[in-house]
């Protein structure tokens, strides 16, 4: 991995990318976005828990949890993973 600084100067031309209109954008690399694409679309911030989940309080070791809060957003979908994958887990095993 390239651990040396980037540069903080930008290369950008912004004088001219502020002169251009919309008609001047080049968007032939990307495809305009389509309903059905909206209709695959997942939306994960701001609308209540998916259907099947429950709020539970649980206690679990604070180092624990703040190790899974370390890793950032989603740490909660995270400890659900691993809980989900040790359950399907000793499920095959009783089977």
């Amino acid at each position: 991995m390239n651990n040396e600084p980037t540069s903080s100067n930008s290369q950008t031309d912004w004088q001219r990318l502020d002169a251009m209109s919309d008609e001047d954008i080049d968007l032939s690399d990307c495809p305009e976005i389509t309903p059905e694409m909206f209709a695959k679309a997942v939306v994960r911030r701001g609308l209540t828990a998916a259907k099947g989940k429950a709020q539970v309080t649980l206690r679990i070791d604070s180092d624990v949890l703040e190790w899974f809060k370390s890793q950032g957003r989603g740490y909660q979908t995270q400890i659900n993973q691993l809980l989900r994958a040790y359950m399907e887990a000793h499920q095959e095993a009783r089977q």
